[in-house]
């Protein structure tokens, strides 16, 4: 709906990764080039981590979309919690042999084979395997076997391995893993975005949607966003996805931190805590104890004075629920393929008045 409203051509900030969208941040910047080096000795594991929203899955698509398929027979897994024997029957799936009723053995053996006749091609295959942190040590055992496979003095296979900060962690902790340890040839963390990266990061992934400047944005807004996302982009795109939706709602032509902040305030609201209570009936002092020969009615007015402030603030959040309701549906559709509703910004506009 937003991008209707903005014209853009399509959403900017989903959340499924797009390699389209690749974004060169100083440490995507660095992972590129450890990626490089690796891919250059053709030869044992690289290895990257990245908390969860790092940007590794778009940096899988943005490297592969580089490589030259004349050159090199990409297989990728994203990995589950497979045992050894399990992952060696997927890798063997990649090289388009078929493992049913295939013992250990016989795998390997063909799985060798198929490598062989890759590399008679002239290509070597690199084996991607994505949240590798789920990966039991017998599946990385295997893997590490799998990497010894040789033709003339060189690898048959390479491979790239992604997870989360504790694989990291896991690989060199584990006195299991020092034979795999000692074949990881390049590893890069992913960082966080720095905060002067958000206002390029914002712009970039407008632009390539058709962002023609409107909305605009205030300079103070992206200290705001960085400090919410913590730099990291699938948060700052799910935030900015709310934020772009609030603007087209509310018909703001420019996003400043107040906006972001009103965004961020609703979003905490959806999530009320049981113990809140309306500050301004709080604010209301307590009616004074009558005193002797006092008829009570100064009292008896402050709690009826009370008890209406009461019946008001009542209305006002169940307004403001309503309207919070529809924002989420709204988000809900926005981050579906859904068809658009029927004068769908008319009608928030009106449920927001």
């Amino acid at each position: 709906m937003y991008e209707e409203h903005f014209g853009l051509t399509e959403r900017p900030f989903q959340l499924t990764p797009d390699p389209r969208y690749w974004f060169d941040s100083a440490t995507h910047r660095k992972a590129m080039a450890y990626l490089g080096y690796g891919l250059a000795q053709g030869e044992g594991f690289i290895v990257i981590t990245g908390d969860i929203g790092a940007g590794k899955t778009t940096l899988v698509g943005h490297v592969t979309a580089q490589i030259d398929p004349a050159n090199l027979n990409v297989i990728t897994i994203v990995s589950t919690a497979i045992e050894g024997d399990d992952l060696l029957r997927v890798v063997a799936t990649g090289l388009d042999i078929e493992p049913a009723g295939r013992s250990k053995a016989e795998l390997l053996t063909l799985v060798e084979r198929g490598l062989h006749a890759v590399a008679r091609t002239g290509r070597r295959t690199l084996l991607i395997v994505d949240e590798a942190q789920a990966l039991p040590v017998s599946a990385l055992e295997e893997l590490r076997m799998l990497s010894n496979f040789q033709a003339g003095g060189r690898a048959l296979l390479q491979i790239f391995l992604l997870g989360q900060p504790e694989f990291r962690e896991r690989l060199n902790g584990s006195e299991r893993l020092e034979q795999l340890r000692q074949r990881v040839i390049a590893i890069h963390h992913l960082e966080p975005m720095a905060p002067e990266e958000v206002a390029s990061y914002v712009t970039h992934r407008l632009s390539i949607a058709g962002w023609t400047g409107t909305p605009d944005f205030a300079d103070n807004v992206f200290p705001v966003l960085h400090r919410a996302s913590g730099g990291v982009p699938r948060r700052l795109n799910q935030l900015m996805g709310r934020v772009l939706l609030h603007a087209a709602v509310t018909d703001a032509k420019v996003i400043d931190a107040a906006l972001v902040n009103t965004v961020r305030a609703d979003a905490a609201r959806d999530l009320p805590s049981a113990s809140s209570v309306t500050p301004s009936v709080r604010a209301v002092p307590n009616p004074a104890p009558a005193r002797d020969g006092d008829t009570g009615g100064s009292g008896a007015g402050n709690a009826e004075l009370l008890q209406r402030i009461a019946q008001l603030e009542q209305r006002v959040e169940e307004q403001d629920a309503a309207l919070r309701r529809m924002l989420t549906l709204l988000v809900d559709w926005v981050e579906s393929d859904a068809p658009a509703p029927r004068n769908g910004l008319e009608a928030v506009r009106g449920a927001a008045a």
